[in-house]
């Protein structure tokens, strides 16, 4: 290979490929279904999946798979071999199109929340042509989706595609009243940012819960975290730099847009950030991501940690999703422009989000609601579980202009009358960033900041994608009736932001005052996401995925169960997980070094019998009360876990997990992080947070 450049995409069988392996006929037929969703021939199929095979058995292929994303939140995979038997007792490769566009895994134990019975085993993957298939480890990948016997949805990928549909129809309507002809699709775009920690192979093993649970369920502060803020951006330690060298050019075979990549905040954190590509497309390239960092992790003697908080008192990963609009013609919906009609265009997408985002704060908190995202939202290192937007203080002027009908003042040098028809010329970076915002304008896109880092973000971006075509359909539907275009549409951006300028807030999201604040707006805060998950189920929210054809009821019921049932699940795991730290190693070692302590104690005694010994009393005192507290906290925790099962449904249940089975998780960490500041470090079981953080 020649570099980079020919590295890139080697694995995938991308539009490059097709346009050199498939008939000219056949290209522009799947291209169209590609970019238009168009519907293909299964003769198109049958040619398609024979170049595919050749191509995969050029390159020592000998097996395919239909990858899919269930709701579990990590992708699936069943292997089938190329190979076929002939009359003669040999074999042949063979692969049809009937293979390409269909597959049947059991889909017994996937989640469904209800939609089907546990013995109805029958699931079906299809051929997502939007995204390219590709090459791991000498199999063929197709992306599909997963859906159940009855046609109902099983994944996560379903839902995000027929998003970016409704989308599509809501901004085209929009785009053709502002007399666009040229554009024929608008897409959303993602670009989300990985965070992630890396920390030794050795220590991992060492830790009952960081394998079981992917967090530390105990761990005293150590003595230096963050607080000299000398990681974020910092040198990147040579082992580090060679997991991310080696990990770049895995995602690059794989046509991952990798592109940036720099240590975060935390001791032993770093992030990658990649280049914007489609919503469908940035999800399954996410997904890869997470993979391949586990697995390039373990070579390099290291293990990833995905989870939203894996260690206490130090900054959780988040993933934050860089989301915007754009047409096939290149241009970005949410980038002002240099005309007053493009002004007019881009503030009309803008209210939309705006007017999205206000009526559908719940929708968004649900959409990255996890039982691990709530230890981290609110901590003053993430956004807190209040929805709101910065827009900049310039844009912030723009908008008040517009509502109260007053001239617009640039640092009283350029006054201007708003107007669609006369708007200012505003840059995208007059504005410093504000880190703290859950939602932020940054020049041409909204920089969702709330997303854990394990999370797939096909959820926020079916969600977001949703909202803001129910907001563009809204608009439409008011501005194709209208007798005066331009003053309809000064009168609906007004109006809009006069009823929705609630949810914008530039300031300190991490500050008590701006809770109080929210507060009075009338902005929800669901601080947990048994707090966020009962309004999944709200008529609003019933009528608007319905409506544009996205979920239907059963299929929100499902994911209402599913995501409750999973936040039960988790802290169930965690809770038996840290009972089992304590009883068959935290009580032992604090027993053990009770004992020395005791022996020594006692040695000193025979050889100088007046010696007070005022050291190995006081922590023998201490220890035993901290132990016997120990033992009762256990004690409280396996009751807590007795009562678990809740003959009022899933949704008691968890609440029952929040607010009783989690408080005796707290008690009990408490008391044992407090044993590990005293014990002697030979005796403590587990490699601690200071080993942890600072080994790799």
């Amino acid at each position: 290979m020649n570099g980079m450049p020919d590295m890139f995409g080697c694995m995938v069988f991308n539009n490059e490929v097709m346009k050199k392996r498939l008939p000219s006929n056949t290209y522009k037929l799947l291209r169209d279904a590609i970019e238009n969703g168009t519907s293909m021939d299964r003769s198109v199929a049958d040619v398609v999946a024979n170049a595919m095979k050749e191509w995969a058995l050029e390159k020592g292929v000998t097996h395919y798979t239909h990858w899919f994303q269930p709701m579990t939140g990590i992708t699936a995979e069943k292997h089938d071999g190329f190979l076929s038997p002939t009359k003669d007792g040999r074999v042949i490769m063979e692969f049809s199109g009937k293979e390409l566009i269909k597959g049947e895994p059991d889909a017994s134990s996937f989640p469904s929340g209800g939609l089907r019975a546990t013995f109805e085993a029958r699931g079906y993957t299809a051929w997502d042509p939007s995204s390219f298939a590709f090459i791991k480890e000498n199999t063929l990948y197709i992306p599909t989706i997963f859906y159940s016997y009855g046609g109902e949805a099983l994944d996560k990928k379903t839902p995000l595609l027929r998003s970016m549909e409704a989308l599509n129809k809501q901004a085209m309507r929009i785009l053709r009243l502002f007399g666009n002809n040229a554009v024929t699709r608008v897409t959303t775009t993602v670009g989300p940012e990985q965070e992630y920690f890396l920390i030794d192979k050795e220590l991992y093993n060492k830790r009952k819960d960081l394998i079981l649970t992917g967090r530390t369920l105990f761990g005293s502060k150590p003595p230096k975290g963050q607080e000299l803020e000398d990681h974020y951006f910092g040198a990147i330690k040579p082992r580090i730099a060679a997991f991310m060298r080696d990990l770049d050019e895995e995602l690059w075979k794989l046509g991952v847009l990798a592109k940036t990549e720099h240590n975060e905040v935390a001791p032993a954190q770093h992030e990658l950030a990649p280049i914007f590509t489609t919503s469908n497309l940035a999800t399954d390239h996410n997904q890869l991501t997470m993979e391949m960092m586990k697995k390039v992790a373990s070579r390099h003697g290291m293990v990833c940690l995905l989870h939203e908080k894996p260690f206490a008192g130090v900054n959780g990963s988040g993933k934050h999703n860089n989301w915007s609009m754009s047409t096939n013609t290149g241009v970005n919906l949410l980038e002002p422009g240099d005309s007053p009609i493009e002004n007019a265009q881009f503030l009309t997408f803008l209210a939309a989000v705006i007017k999205a985002v206000d009526e559908y704060q719940d929708l968004l908190r649900i959409s990255i609601a996890t039982a691990g995202n709530d230890h981290r939202l609110g901590a003053n290192e993430a956004p807190p579980a209040i929805l709101s937007m910065f827009i900049g203080d310039e844009l912030a002027g723009v908008l008040e202009s517009i509502e109260k009908g007053t001239p617009y003042s640039k640092k009283d040098k350029e006054v201007t009358k708003i107007g669609i028809d006369m708007l200012p010329h505003f840059f995208r970076d007059t504005t410093d960033r504000n880190r703290t915002s859950p939602f932020a304008f940054t020049g041409n896109k909204f920089e969702f900041r709330m997303p854990g880092s394990a999370l797939s973000v096909a959820g926020p971006n079916f969600v977001l994608n949703t909202i803001v075509a129910e907001e563009l359909s809204q608009f439409a539907d008011t501005l194709e009736s209208a007798g005066d275009f331009t003053k309809a549409l000064n009168d609906l951006i007004k109006k809009t932001i006069s009823e929705h300028k609630r949810i914008i807030f530039n300031g300190n999201n991490y500050s008590e005052e701006w809770v109080i604040e929210a507060e009075k707006r009338g902005l929800l805060n669901l601080k947990t996401t048994v707090d966020a998950l009962p309004y999944f189920l709200l008529d609003k929210n019933t009528e608007l995925f319905t409506k544009h054809g996205i979920l239907t009821e059963a299929e929100i019921h499902s994911r209402y169960e599913i995501n409750l049932d999973g936040y039960c699940k988790t802290l169930n795991i965690e809770a038996l997980t840290m009972v089992e730290m304590v009883k068959r190693n935290i009580i032992p070692a604090t027993c053990a070094y009770i004992r020395e302590l005791s022996e020594t104690a006692i040695a000193k005694k025979e050889v100088i019998p007046d010696l007070a010994c005022i050291m190995e009393k006081t922590l023998i005192e201490k220890l035993s009360s901290l132990s016997d507290s120990l033992y009762k906290k256990t004690e409280k925790l396996e009751m807590a876990l007795l009562g678990t099962k809740d003959p009022d449904g899933i949704l008691a249940q968890a609440q029952y997990y929040k607010d009783v089975v989690l408080l005796a998780m707290q008690e009990l960490r408490a008391v044992a992080d407090e044993i590990e500041a005293l014990i002697g470090e030979k005796y403590w079981p587990y490699p601690t947070y200071s080993e942890l953080l600072f080994n790799v």
